[in-house]
């Protein structure tokens, strides 16, 4: 471990362009829709001419069409998704698509891994919590009556169908379907054979292809609180994803305490470890929305153990509450004097 000292908060972004690995001329498709509750974009890099361009365009608008499709499966709040008539089901069998069986599997698998500090049954707890409207605690015993709702082995899986055997569960995939659709949005780009992308889902990246001949993307490590070009630092990666889970994303202070959207699913509280932030380098996002959810669970002490336990991760940099920042793995980051 490298222990850098630097300011709370850490929010990956791109901001080198691209290179070629002939050097050749390249030309982008870019753009940003607001789905899945968050700001969502995509850029296709090509080489600069109007066939080139014209095909990345048509991949453009089916990267987005596929996004908009796996929205209307996961969501918990659109009225007929996939996830939606399963919490309505009463309990009886609901007949899903197979890609929200896959989304489903998965979550049982993470769930069973962290034993339950991953659980995708919060949907009762996350639905007590409003961190975008006006700041308020649920009720001691509206939580105490949603924790007995959370297990993940509620979900029954038979076929094309699930069951939940607690007719009160409902299911929430807030924690792992970004991660999903990282991973389906970068395999349709790599089935394409583009030169090279950038998968931005709410700050969620995955980058595709190379930035040029033997060169790593390099992602910029954003300062909350200013500094030079507001960045503590870069990191260099290579194909891979970039998944952050923090506690000041989404959070709001009442009464001089501050409470944010990470919930520990034994308590329905926000969880109250050492770490602020983790952002872990990945081959699989999937895993890496998972993974990152459950350290900041667990804490610094435990972190690198689950980081090093868990295949396909190239790095992490975990940013605590103390404004200490610790660097795990064989990863290039650089911190930017402010």
């Amino acid at each position: 471990m490298r222990r850098i000292m630097a300011s709370l908060g850490m929010l990956i972004i791109i901001f080198a362009i691209m290179g070629c690995s002939n050097e050749q001329e390249l030309g982008e498709v870019s753009d940003t829709r607001f789905l899945l509750d968050t700001f969502c974009s995509i850029t296709i890099f090509a080489p600069d001419n109007e066939a080139a361009l014209a095909e990345a365009a048509l991949l453009l608008e089916e990267a987005f069409a596929l996004l908009e499709y796996y929205e209307s499966l996961f969501s918990i709040s659109i009225e007929g998704s996939d996830i939606w008539r399963i919490n309505h089901a009463g309990g009886m069998p609901t007949a899903v698509s197979p890609e929200t069986i896959e989304i489903l599997e998965a979550g049982i698998v993470y769930g069973r891994l962290s034993r339950g500090l991953f659980d995708i049954t919060v949907g009762r707890l996350t639905s007590l919590w409003d961190f975008s409207g006006e700041a308020g605690l649920p009720s001691e015993p509206d939580l105490m009556q949603a924790v007995m709702t959370v297990d993940y082995q509620n979900i029954i899986i038979d076929g094309n169908t699930i069951t939940l055997l607690n007719s009160e569960t409902w299911i929430d995939l807030g924690g792992i379907a970004k991660g999903f659709i990282l991973d389906s949005l970068s395999k349709l780009m790599i089935e394409r054979g583009v030169l090279g992308a950038v998968i931005d889902l709410g700050g969620d990246v995955a980058v595709v292809g190379e930035r040029g001949e033997n060169r790593l993307w390099r992602l910029g490590v954003r300062h909350p609180f200013g500094g030079e070009f507001g960045l503590l630092g870069i990191i260099e990666i290579p194909e891979a994803a970039s998944i952050t889970s923090g506690i000041y994303q989404r959070q709001f202070e009442l009464d001089g305490i501050s409470y944010h959207h990470i919930l520990n699913p034994r308590t329905g509280m926000p969880t109250n470890s050492d770490i602020a932030s983790a952002t872990v380098i990945i081959n699989s996002a999937l895993v890496g929305d998972a993974l990152t959810s459950v350290i900041v669970q667990v804490g610094s002490e435990r972190a690198a153990e689950l980081i090093a336990e868990t295949p396909g991760v190239l790095g992490a940099i975990l940013v605590l509450r103390s404004g200490e920042v610790v660097v795990i793995g064989d990863i290039s980051f650089e911190l930017i004097e402010s």
